[in-house]
């Protein structure tokens, strides 16, 4: 069970359901006005714009930043929510039993009290809301001669998630290549030549007249292709880090204290 003093460690700790999912940051807490113990917080989800969900603490533990609520993340998603800006620091007997039915907790408590801003310290912890010099269960002002103004501070900071996949896919295509390659091949050339010294015991070796035959063989160069699969460059998926400035904004909200009855020349 969760105590006054770990109220501090609570605000601006990030909400994760039992499983492990992040449900969001928490921003304000509820005391159980029997038991003055946290029994419900609002957690600013990012879905609904400034809009804050009620998670119960009933279970909850703190481990670091973290606090584990005992609710799933979908439950969370459809619970009751209010605006910060319109809240006045307590919860209606009819929104404890909107949030006991939604939840489905075993029992529902006579009301709450307090909540606690962004801003709380161990000064807080002693049941009065910051900002207001009010003790709510005696319903008069409390015996402080100072008003404490408090205000909203916007802490912005950066999340890592995953926007994308890149993958490498090797296919085969097939184009048509062309390259042009000399050949040669052999013709017949008749070569006629007279009759002379040289050759004239050659030419009378033979017969007078008669029927000869003489073949030559011709020959030619035809295009060969063979192909061979060769490696020809190495590709990987590689990443890099870019850096670029977005702006963000956000609503906070501030005190301011007004006088009534004072000369405010003296």
């Amino acid at each position: 069970m969760l105590t006054q003093e770990q109220i501090p460690a609570l605000i601006d700790a990030t909400a994760y359901d039992p499983s492990g999912d992040k449900i969001g940051a928490i921003k304000q807490v509820y005391l159980d006005d029997r038991t003055d113990q946290p029994q419900f917080a609002t957690v600013h989800t990012g879905l609904l714009g400034l809009k804050e969900t009620f998670v119960p603490l009933e279970g909850a533990q703190v481990e670091g930043d973290r606090v584990v609520v005992p609710v799933d993340k979908k439950q969370v998603k459809d619970a009751p929510n209010i605006d910060p800006d319109g809240s006045d620091g307590a919860l209606t007997p009819e929104q404890v039993a909107e949030l006991y039915r939604h939840y489905r907790l075993p029992s529902r408590p006579s009301g709450t009290r307090d909540t606690y801003s962004a801003q709380v310290d161990e000064s807080d912890v002693a049941g009065t809301r910051r900002g207001a010099d009010y003790d709510a269960e005696r319903g008069g002002l409390s015996s402080d001669d100072a008003m404490t103004r408090s205000e909203e501070q916007l802490h912005v900071g950066t999340e890592t998630e995953e926007v994308g996949r890149a993958r490498l896919r090797k296919y085969v295509v097939t184009e048509q290549v062309q390259q042009t390659v000399p050949v040669s091949h052999e013709e017949v050339r008749i070569e006629r030549e007279p009759i002379t010294e040289a050759n004239r015991d050659r030419a009378y070796s033979g017969p007078e007249i008669h029927e000869a035959e003489h073949e030559v063989t011709l020959h030619a160069e035809k295009p060969v292709v063979e192909k061979e699969a060769v490696p020809v460059e190495r590709v990987r998926l590689g990443t890099e880090t870019v850096t670029e400035e977005r702006t963000v904004g956000g609503q906070v909200r501030k005190e301011r204290i007004d006088t009534d009855g004072v000369d405010e020349t003296r």
